[in-house]
């Protein structure tokens, strides 16, 4: 049967004091609203439809053109916003009701509303709160079976001391949900329309209403504020820590990760503290990662380390190297097997062969540089005129004596030298010394220079 997907994410959000769409600030680094969306898509064949309002131009350039999108002009209560997606659903499909702003969601839960369903039944997604301030409450008939929701502020005192609540996911038969929404009132305190008011609709209809609940209650929990978009940032990332140890990762401290991307490990994996990951990062099998790092859509092989305070950025990084400490790997950058960048070194669009080093206080851009070649502390290649971006390659077994300015376009040829503090400009052919430097000139009896008396 066809899943149509309905998200409600029209809303403002003045409680974020912000310009941006509620549903745009992120979690994990990520759009809350790109979490549901991604959590709706990995159930397979579905149509995912978002109710915009506020925002919808950002909304939109946000998830492009894979979601559809309705625009509600008055914000005029919940069943208002799932009816105007009426027209968008397929017919005899299953209508999945989310929120752009419960960014926690898990398609396990989504899956199993699903397939509690067929055309005479409904689900809703319930959960018992300790604290439940603000939820509708699930009222029971003495059998059990489900009777109502009623709002926290149409709710009597006794209905107030129910702690199983509705979180407003909702899956139903796009038949039923298309008599109910259209007989929906707003006679109520705030003036809404409350999309909850169709479980009363299913009881009289005898539609069973079936109430799964989540595995943990932060899955349905909404974001208003800051405070809120900061707490389940934590509970994310403490659910990431969780997800990287079962791999096979250690992590000096699980409270003091993040991930805001994919990040995948290998077995043995060591992580030490406030290690950032954004983007897509694939670690290798016994990689370690040291304090402070930010690394963001790299691929670090197996057995390499990368030392504290690090930012490596769309880079791929083969077996056995050393990065760092200190060092700034940016996007192009390819190390092979063995290759040491050390601290204070840069390295932009480049390429270090087997072995080759750049152990420290060094920029190299632009540059193909062989196997077991070294690069002196100091080493700066000039790769730009103010205009143009020009290459510098090195061979095999170069050496790059410290303080040395490589200007290019330039070729150094295997085995040759560069003597410390050298200028080259034109090419170095193979086993040569190339010495670009002025000659050392001492003058005697230079009188040093005085400060004049007051």
């Amino acid at each position: 049967m066809k899943i149509d997907v309905v998200i409600l994410a029209a809303g403002q959000g003045t409680r974020m004091c912000s310009s941006k769409p509620k549903v745009l600030h992120s979690i994990g680094g990520k759009a809350m609203l790109r979490h549901v969306v991604e959590a709706a898509e990995a159930l397979g064949d579905v149509a995912v439809h978002i109710v915009v309002g506020h925002g919808s131009e950002q909304v939109e350039a946000e998830l492009g053109s894979k979601c559809n999108y309705i625009v509600q002009s008055e914000q005029l209560g919940t069943a208002h916003a799932a009816l105007q997606a009426l027209p968008l659903l397929s017919e005899g499909s299953k209508t999945l009701i989310l929120y752009g702003d419960v960014p926690l969601i898990k398609t396990d839960t989504l899956k199993a509303m699903i397939d509690s369903i067929d055309d005479n039944s409904m689900a809703v997604l319930t959960v018992e709160m300790k604290d439940p301030t603000g939820y509708g409450r699930l009222l029971r008939s003495a059998n059990g079976s489900v009777e109502a929701i009623v709002e926290q502020k149409d709710a009597r005192s006794e209905q107030l001391a129910i702690t199983e609540v509705n979180t407003g996911i909702m899956c139903i038969p796009q038949q039923l949900l298309e008599q109910w929404l259209r007989r929906i009132n707003n006679d109520n305190a705030q003036q809404e329309y409350y999309l909850p008011d169709v479980i009363q609709m299913a009881v009289k209809d005898d539609v069973v209403i079936h109430t799964p609940q989540p595995k943990s209650h932060y899955e349905v929990q909404g974001v208003n504020n800051r405070a809120q978009q900061a707490e389940l940032e934590r509970v994310y990332q403490g659910w990431q820590a969780e997800r990287l140890m079962e791999a096979g990762a250690s992590l000096a401290d699980p409270a003091r990760i993040d991930v805001r991307g994919e990040l995948t490990v290998g077995q043995d994996v060591f992580i030490d503290v406030n290690a950032v990951f954004s983007g897509r990062v694939i670690l290798g099998n016994r990689v370690k990662i040291g304090a402070n790092c930010v690394i963001s859509d790299t691929e670090i092989s197996d057995d390499t380390e990368i030392f504290s305070h690090c930012v490596v950025h769309d880079s791929i990084i083969a077996k056995a190297c050393s990065v760092g400490p200190f060092a700034r790997l940016r996007p192009g950058t390819r190390l092979d097997e063995k290759a040491k960048v050390g601290n204070y070194v840069e390295i932009k669009n480049s390429h270090l062969g087997e072995g080759s080093k750049a152990s420290h206080l060094s920029y190299i851009g632009d540059t193909e540089i062989g196997i077991a070649s070294n690069i002196g502390a100091g080493t700066i290649t000039c790769n730009y005129d103010g205009v143009n971006k020009f290459k510098t390659v090195m061979g095999d077994n170069v050496f790059i004596g410290s303080n040395s300015t490589l200007v290019a376009p330039l070729e150094i040829e295997d085995g040759s030298f560069v003597a410390a503090g050298s200028t080259i400009t034109k090419t170095v052919p193979s086993e040569n010394l190339a010495v670009g430097r002025g000659r050392q000139k001492n003058i005697s009896g230079w009188e040093k220079p005085t400060k004049p008396r007051s």
